[in-house]
C-alpha cells in the first residue's frame, strides 16, 4: 500500500521552516509521504533536506493583479490534480483562501486549514484593509464549512464561530509549539539589562510604541538596551522602513540586530522579552522561545498574546498602543530581576506542560488522520 499524501501550501518557505517544519517532519515520520508547495528563496535546501519533496511557486502575499492571481490559481489546481493528495494543509489567509478553493475543484476531499492569526487585514483601519476584509469574511462563510480549521487561540475560534462556521469544524491547537530542548532555561547575563523585541519590523507589532518606550526609559535614567531583532516585510503593508530602523539605531534609542537565526541564543544574552503588538496574532512564537527559556514578558492583551502570558504570572499584560503602560511595565520588571527570576521560571513550566512542539505535533497528526473529527 502506498504511504498516504500530505500537501503543504504556504506563502514562503521561511516561514514553513520557522513554523511547520517541525510537524511536516513528524508526519513523514509517521507514515505520511509529505509534498510543500510554497515560494522557494533561501530555504529550499533546508526543507529538502528534511526529506520533503519541494514544488516551487510564486504566491505573493501582496498579489493584486487580477490575472496573475487566476493564473495562480490555475497553476495550484494542476498541482492538486497531478499530485492527488489524500489530504491537503493551508496556512495562513491566502492559502487557506485559494487552497480551499482548489481544492474543491480539484476533488481533494480531505482539507486542513490553520489560520495562524488575522494580521493586518482586520487590524488596520484603511480603506483597502476593510474593502479586503468584507471580501475575506464572504470567502471563509463559503469555504471553511468542509474540512477542519485550526485556530490558535480561543479569540480566533469564537470569532469563527460568530462568522457562521461550524463549532465541530473548528479545532483549538495553541501555536506551532516549541522545542524545549533547544530552547532551554538559561540564566540572565551580567551587565545592563537588554530588552529584545524579535518579529518582523511591522507597525502593527508595536515597534513605534517599544522604541519610544525606550526613549522615555532612558529619560528616566533607567539603564538598559533595547533590541530590535527582525527585519522589515516589504509584501506587509505595515511594514517599517529599513531607513527609519537604521536611523533609530544610529541615534541610540535601540539596537537593530536585523534578521537572526539563531533566536535562543538571542534570548541568551536577553533579561527580558516583549512583544507590544496589535496585530491579529494566532500564537506568537518568540514568546513561546522566551518562556521556554526562562525569560518574563511584557506583551499586549490582546488575542494569541494573553495565551502565553498570564498577568502577573509569567509577565505583564499592557493595553495595546499604549506607550505609558508599556513603559510603566518594562521599568519595573527592569528594576525588579529577582521577580523577573520567578517570572521566567513559571513561564518554563508552561510552555512544557502546555507549547512543547511534540504536543502540537500529535494534536495535528490526530486530526490528520480524522480531519472531521
Amino acid at each position: 500500500m502506498n504511504p498516504p499524501k500530505l500537501l503543504f501550501l504556504v506563502t514562503e518557505d521561511w516561514y514553513f521552516v520557522s513554523h511547520r517544519l517541525p510537524l511536516a517532519v513528524a508526519a513523514r515520520q509517521a507514515g505520511y509521504e509529505v509534498t510543500v508547495v510554497t515560494h522557494v528563496g533561501e530555504y529550499g535546501n533546508t526543507i529538502r533536506n528534511a526529506g520533503l519533496r519541494l514544488i516551487p511557486i510564486e504566491l505573493s502575499r501582496r498579489g493584486k493583479n487580477p490575472f496573475s492571481e487566476m493564473m495562480l490559481v490555475v497553476r495550484l489546481i494542476a498541482i492538486y490534480r497531478r499530485e492527488r493528495p489524500d489530504i491537503v494543509h493551508h496556512v495562513a489567509m491566502k492559502p487557506v483562501l485559494y487552497g480551499s478553493l482548489v481544492a474543491r475543484l480539484a476533488g481533494v476531499r480531505h482539507v486542513v486549514n490553520t489560520l495562524a492569526g488575522l494580521g493586518w487585514l482586520f487590524t488596520s483601519e484603511s480603506r483597502l484593509a476593510v474593502a479586503l476584509g468584507r471580501g475575506v469574511l464572504f470567502a471563509f462563510r463559503k469555504l471553511l464549512n468542509r474540512g477542519a480549521v485550526i485556530v490558535q487561540n480561543p479569540d480566533d475560534m469564537r470569532w469563527l464561530v460568530d462568522l457562521g462556521i461550524e463549532p465541530s469544524r473548528i479545532h483549538l491547537i495553541r501555536g506551532s509549539g516549541v522545542d524545549v530542548n533547544r530552547f532551554s532555561i538559561t540564566l540572565e547575563p551580567n551587565g545592563e539589562p537588554v530588552v529584545v523585541l524579535a518579529s518582523r519590523m511591522l507597525w502593527d507589532k508595536g515597534v513605534g510604541e517599544f522604541v519610544a518606550a525606550a526613549k522615555n526609559l532612558k529619560q528616566r535614567g533607567i539603564a538598559a538596551r533595547f533590541v530590535l531583532v527582525g527585519d522589515p516585510d516589504p509584501a506587509n503593508p505595515a511594514s517599517i522602513p529599513t531607513g527609519r530602523l537604521e536611523s533609530w539605531h544610529a541615534e541610540g534609542v535601540i539596537e537593530w540586530w536585523g534578521h537572526r537565526n539563531d533566536m535562543a541564543q538571542v534570548i541568551a544574552q536577553s533579561h527580558l522579552v516583549c512583544l507590544p503588538s496589535y496585530y491579529r496574532e494566532g500564537l506568537p512564537k518568540i514568546l513561546l522561545e522566551a518562556a521556554a527559556c526562562g525569560r518574563a514578558i511584557v506583551t499586549t492583551d490582546m488575542p494569541g498574546c494573553r495565551e502565553i502570558v498570564s498577568h502577573g504570572d509569567n509577565g505583564l499584560l499592557v493595553p495595546p498602543r499604549d506607550e505609558a503602560a508599556l513603559t510603566d511595565a518594562l521599568q519595573a520588571l527592569l528594576q525588579d530581576p529577582d521577580r523577573r527570576s520567578r517570572m521566567g521560571a513559571r513561564g518554563r513550566e508552561r510552555v512544557v506542560q502546555e507549547f512543547s512542539v511534540n504536543k502540537v505535533a500529535a494534536e495535528t497528526l490526530a486530526l490528520y488522520r480524522d480531519p472531521y473529527a
